[in-house]
């Protein structure tokens, strides 16, 4: 593994999913390639047909007190507990660091919306006296990550994206500037997203169900990030190099071949192609890399805004120990991301 392209390392992760809880789940959809997808009950829409990916295997209960659970979003409940898991999948001991050094950047697309609607109901129906105070804390997508660093003591950056399609692949380009400007020496960054009956009969009423909305998922995939440095003086595994990030703004139809011409230049042949969001649907994606296998996580765990997460932790999962790979995520009209990595040591349960 190139040391100077891939300075930035991966040393930790951790998934949330409808595959189920933790990294051996997801081993084994990737194995298989089975849908984890479940139907839509009928009547909750009014019709039959349609998928989505439920983290059904994920209770709270599992991981904190029922009256901590009680408090947090179901956003920030996955969260909290996937920001433990790929702390201790990283081997890190925050007694052991100085804590004013380790943050959180995370993306998302519907964090609170869970709490939005119960709080919002209270007005539509009584008024301001039908506000329930509590709930509103959890309403904003940056809840999240701020609960997730209280409950881990993280002190150092913490910033929250929401940008479509490309939500953590933005929290990602984030997190590596905190790394490279020397303002942090460990950054949990990921996504998560959250999944309620409201979300899809909103989608249905406003006609999006059989699109941006198909076979909509939930869950959290982390990742921690690390100088290289940083990385070796604690003698922690490198699961993953990264390399560059690249990335093309807002694009102006017709114009996506050159967006994505100029999003690849110079980019090493991969091995491994991972699509997040709506990059499978880009033009001539499909005649990309004609060598290399191509991942799609939607199909399999279902889609959201920041499914990014759990397609990268499933990029690395995938791609074999010196191997190159490139992550590829798209939003309609724009933002577009390429993200390098270089496989490293097998990563750990």
């Amino acid at each position: 593994m190139d040391r100077e392209r891939h300075d930035i390392v991966v040393t930790g992760l951790a998934a949330i999913s409808s595959a189920g809880v933790g990294l051996a789940p997801l081993r084994e959809a990737l194995a298989d390639g089975k849908s984890r997808l479940l139907p839509v009950p009928g009547e909750m829409l009014g019709e039959s047909g349609h998928f989505w990916g439920r983290a059904k295997d994920f209770k709270a209960a599992d991981f904190m007190s029922p009256l901590k659970a009680r408090k947090l979003d179901r956003g920030s409940q996955f969260a909290v507990v996937a920001t433990g898991m790929v702390l201790k999948n990283a081997g890190i001991d925050l007694e052991k660091l100085d804590r004013t050094r380790v943050g959180i950047v995370l993306g998302c697309g519907f964090g609170g919306i869970a709490n939005s609607a119960e709080f919002l109901s209270g007005y539509f129906t009584s008024g301001a006296e039908g506000l329930e105070p509590m709930l509103f804390p959890n309403t904003v997508p940056n809840a999240a990550a701020s609960n997730a660093s209280i409950e881990h003591g993280l002190k150092g950056p913490n910033v929250t994206f929401v940008q479509r399609f490309c939500s953590t692949e933005s929290a990602l380009l984030m997190a590596r500037r905190f790394l490279e400007d020397d303002r942090a020496d460990i950054i949990v960054t990921g996504g998560f997203d959250e999944l309620m009956p409201l979300m899809l009969q909103a989608f249905k009423s406003m006609g999006q169900l059989g699109r941006h909305a198909e076979g909509f998922g939930e869950g959290s995939g982390l990742m921690v990030l690390e100088r290289r440095l940083h990385a070796d003086r604690r003698g922690a595994g490198i699961l993953a190099g990264t390399g560059e990030v690249r990335t093309v703004g807002r694009l102006i139809p017709g114009a996506e071949p050159e967006g994505m011409e100029r999003l690849l230049r110079g980019c090493p042949p991969p091995a491994l192609v991972t699509l997040s969001g709506t990059a499978a649907r880009m033009p001539r994606i499909a005649d990309l890399y004609p060598g290399a296998r191509r991942l799609s996580t939607g199909p399999l765990l279902g889609h959201s805004l920041s499914m990014g997460g759990l397609a990268m932790v499933s990029h690395i999962l995938s791609l074999p120990a010196g191997a190159d790979g490139l992550h590829l995520a798209a939003s309609p009209e724009g933002p577009l991301y390429a993200v390098e990595f270089t496989g490293g040591a097998p990563v750990q349960p």
